[in-house]
């Protein structure tokens, strides 16, 4: 399996080249030359499969540069009912009827970036040891990547995080995660702005070629393809869980929604759908940061600047530039590089937006790719909170409040609807007292977290300042 830029770049890579490399030289997203097609028998043969089993089945499709054994050691090694909680990792339970809820969020951290970042810390780890060379990570986090990543990294041989947040602008059960971590390779970074200024700054980073070369700079966010690549794995095993499994004449289809900010999540969605698992509908679940559900709506993309993204109860989807969106438009324009290129480099670069509204390749969207939207306020948040707990006794965070609002307004009857939870109420208690009027259950392990010593330096958004920080860490 090769990988390909989504802006044209004539170079074609291997999986454990992209992995370490983040994104491509001319700055687009890697994705594989073609999606591996699964059918029907493929689909019962990986039905009865364990999480780690059914990874491994999955993850060597697109990985054929580590020794078969290694790789099924490395998914036995990560999904462990002793690190996730559960023999099924990701339990679904049936809320109401034909709604589901898929859990993410039993992992280290309590949020769904575990599901990928235990494995990539192993992955990391292992192709590092087999090359005999270091990585600096260098991330970007509106809240839950940050910890996942550095809970996955932190006492990694060979790996040093670094990994910048918008100063002030996460939960303060988020802030202690990262900040009360004192391990030598974990580097935390608040930055002077919003999520968007840390990933422009991420970008801008993985763009100086000479800088990312000389200091071995890789990525953990979403725009690394093995992040994504995880995440895929839990859309099949939601759909075999919510499907009977019986013999027909057209394959059960399951929908699910997905809460969206940077587009990773649902784009593993769409991944898998384009692999042949049999999912109708994905829906793109938006806070007041609506830039996705916009498009979706309109064809229009148009990239809020920092003093329009608005500060939400769901922090974690505070972002106005949804970056895996490019792979999506990559596939919906064909897989026209040149095309994709001029949207996100240059249209953007320009405007701040694009308008496809007029194409008639706007309509796949839906048509063909199964996209729909919605978008939900702080008002709908507090309602479907009360609503779950008080009818279901489920207490639910505010991201998959979000979530499951967006999923009532799509609902086709006899077609299962699964909703990803996003992490755990804890995660974001203050809502959930406003909504409730009591605290959320915490883990015992994470009792007295916020009280922590805190290690972190502010800087300002500005990547040079940024870059002489890592490389005076780098150089000690």
């Amino acid at each position: 399996m090769r990988y390909l830029s989504t802006r044209g770049h004539p170079d074609r890579r291997r999986f454990c080249d992209i992995l370490l490399e983040g994104l491509a030289p001319d700055g687009g997203l890697y994705l594989p030359e073609h999606y591996p097609q699964v059918d029907a028998a493929m689909l019962a043969k990986w039905r009865p499969l364990p999480y780690a089993e059914l990874a491994f089945e999955i993850l060597s499709l697109y990985i054929d540069d580590i020794p078969a054994d290694d790789l099924k050691a490395l998914c036995a090694k990560t999904y462990t009912a002793e690190v996730f909680g559960s023999d099924e990792i990701v339990p679904l339970r049936e809320l109401e009827d034909g709604v589901y809820l898929e859990g993410l969020s039993n992992g280290p951290t309590l949020a769904f970036k575990d599901m990928a970042m235990q494995l990539l810390g192993n992955l990391f780890e292992y192709e590092l040891g087999r090359r005999g060379e270091e990585l600096n990570i260098l991330g970007a986090t509106s809240g839950d990547t940050g910890s996942a990543a550095e809970y996955a990294m932190r006492g990694k041989k060979g790996v040093r995080v670094f990994m910048t947040s918008p100063d002030g602008r996460m939960s303060p059960f988020q802030q202690a995660q990262m900040f009360s971590l004192q391990d030598a390779n974990i580097h935390n970074i608040a930055i002077a702005g919003v999520f968007d200024d840390c990933q422009d700054i991420v970008k801008a980073v993985s763009n100086d070629l000479g800088f990312k070369r000389k200091y071995r700079v890789g990525t953990v966010n979403s725009i690394n393809w093995a992040r994504l690549l995880a995440q895929v794995v839990y859309y099949f095993a939601g759909y075999f869980q919510a499907t009977s499994g019986r013999v027909q004449a057209t394959p059960e289809q399951v929908s699910f929604t997905v809460p969206s900010g940077n587009f990773g999540n649902v784009c593993a969605g769409h991944v898998a759908r384009m692999m042949g698992l049999p999912i109708r509908t994905l829906v793109v679940a938006t806070n007041e940061n609506d830039v996705l559900d916009e498009f979706f709506r309109t064809g229009v993309y148009r990239v809020r600047a920092a003093a329009d993204t608005h500060e939400t109860s769901s922090p974690s989807m505070d972002i106005s530039k949804a970056s895996n969106f490019e792979r999506f438009v990559f596939d919906l324009l064909g897989r026209d590089g040149v095309r994709t290129r001029a949207l996100f480099q240059d249209e953007l670069g320009r405007s701040g937006r694009f308008d496809l509204s007029a194409d008639p390749v706007f309509t796949q969207a839906a048509a063909r790719f199964g996209f729909v939207s919605s978008r939900s306020t702080h008002a709908d948040r507090l309602a479907t909170i009360r609503d779950t707990d008080k009818r279901f006794a489920v207490l639910i965070d505010t991201h998959t409040a979000d979530g499951l609002k967006a999923a009532r307004e799509h609902i086709v009857p006899g077609v299962p609807m699964v909703v990803l939870e996003t992490a755990l109420p804890i995660k974001f208690a203050a809502t959930i007292v406003e909504a409730l009027g009591h605290e959320p259950d915490r883990p015992a392990r994470f009792e007295g977290i916020e009280a922590l010593p805190k290690r972190v330096v502010k800087l300002p958004a500005d990547a040079e300042a940024v870059k002489a920080y890592i490389a005076q860490h780098c150089d000690e």
